[in-house]
């Protein structure tokens, strides 16, 4: 494994042409480990019968790998959202471990350039590029780094924590992922078998295609929340799956916040892992962004959809290109042409179609045609609400110079 203390070089076209043979291309190590655990799992399934404590301590290991990525690679080394003790970063260091994704620096260097380049060739799991690219497809190569974007990652390399993970991460790989379960089950109740198919290689594969919805189906499925311009959704069926990973559009909108979701409803159990860390004194200055500029985007963004909502209304004919009648022409087209017409605030407007339907009754309506009846519909006879006045939108049929 190369060392992360060399700084490697970086271009930055936007387009690189890649003419390495196809053999050289492919991550042998990953499509290998990615093709074959899940049928070891499916054999372990099939013919392994399953211990109750076997069970429940393949629930709470997969609980801890799952907080060394959600808390540790991603809130804590990715985003330094929060700040932790040397203690804690190595028990989320080797949590990480168990989770088999890579290393510290390798996860959090490509999650550094997808957030500075989301949606662009220049992500390693650009969405743009489909479902099963962005969720595992762009693990099975192994792409010109020439081709993507560069990030900082200078405090990473000064972290010894993450400098033993990385140096001895195979190692720790399988120590996290395969042994330490394997013997938890098999020395505290003999079951080894179940220890590595269960808590070992089956918490193992669901755990990787739950991080990898954070890359796929946290950019497919959900809401815009507060901003449109990039795939990231917010959608708690992702929030579930990840261990409250799923408020994505938030999290790319303000990605050095430690709070995936900032609502006391909403599920994020890494968050709530963070603030007890807290509180025992193992995590310190956990970031929030301004809470007005994040309510600001909120509403924004809530405009924008009732914006586009009210493109689909129809509220009749604008006043400017409606016909103009004087009073003479009005009361003609009353009079002789027997129009259901009347003026309200300078509007004429044509009631005919509507008399029958008034709640008022048909005599209200009948007696104020061929009349300026602006006094009575905004409080002389009665305030009418607002579904009477944008009704009336709809019934215009000019306007009048002076009544």
């Amino acid at each position: 494994m190369p060392s992360i203390i060399e700084r490697p070089s970086y271009k930055k076209p936007e387009y690189v042409v890649d003419d390495r043979p196809l053999f050289k291309k492919i991550h042998w190590v990953h499509v290998i480990l990615l093709s074959t655990t899940p049928l070891i799992s499916l054999y372990g399934i099939m013919t392994t019968k399953v211990h109750p404590y076997t069970f429940f301590f393949t629930i709470l290991y997969y609980i801890f790998s799952g907080l060394g990525i959600t808390a540790g690679y991603h809130r804590l080394w990715s985003h330094v959202s929060y700040k932790a003790t040397r203690g804690l970063e190595i028990f989320l260091a080797f949590a990480g471990c168990a989770a088999v994704q890579g290393s510290i620096f390798w996860w959090s260097r490509d999650h550094r350039v997808h957030h500075r380049y989301t949606d662009t060739p220049r992500d390693p799991y650009n969405a743009l590029e489909g479902f099963y690219h962005s969720h595992m497809g762009w693990m099975l190569v192994r792409k010109d780094r020439r081709a993507l974007g560069y990030a900082d990652t200078t405090d990473l390399k000064a972290n010894p924590v993450i400098r033993f993970q990385h140096k001895y991460y195979p190692a720790l790989a399988l120590l996290m992922a395969i042994a330490v379960p394997t013997l938890v089950c098999g020395l505290l109740w003999g079951d080894y078998r179940g220890g590595y198919f269960f808590a070992g290689i089956t918490r193992m594969v669901v755990l990787h295609h739950a991080t990898f919805c954070v890359n796929s189906l946290a950019h497919t499925l959900g809401r815009s929340t507060y901003d449109d311009s990039q795939t990231a959704k917010d959608s708690v069926v992702t929030a579930v799956v990840t261990l409250g990973e799923g408020y994505h559009n938030f999290h790319h909108e303000f990605p050095k916040d430690y709070r995936n979701a900032i609502r006391f409803y909403q599920y994020d159990p890494t968050k709530w892992f963070i603030r007890a860390c807290s509180v025992l004194g193992l995590a310190s200055e956990l970031y929030t962004f301004p809470s007005n500029e994040i309510e600001k985007g909120y509403v924004e963004m809530r405009l924008k959809e009732i914006r586009k909502l009210q493109e689909q209304v129809s509220y009749g004919v604008p006043l400017e290109k409606l016909p103009v009648y004087t009073e003479e022409e009005f009361m003609v087209n009353v009079r002789k042409l027997n129009k259901k017409w009347m003026v309200i605030g300078g509007v004429i407007y044509d009631v005919e179609n509507f008399i029958q339907h008034h709640p008022g009754g048909v005599a209200f309506v009948q007696g104020g045609v061929g009349k300026d009846m602006t006094e009575a519909f905004n409080g002389g006879v009665y305030k009418h609400h607002r579904a009477a006045h944008n009704l009336l939108s709809q019934l215009s049929v000019g306007t009048i110079k002076k009544l």
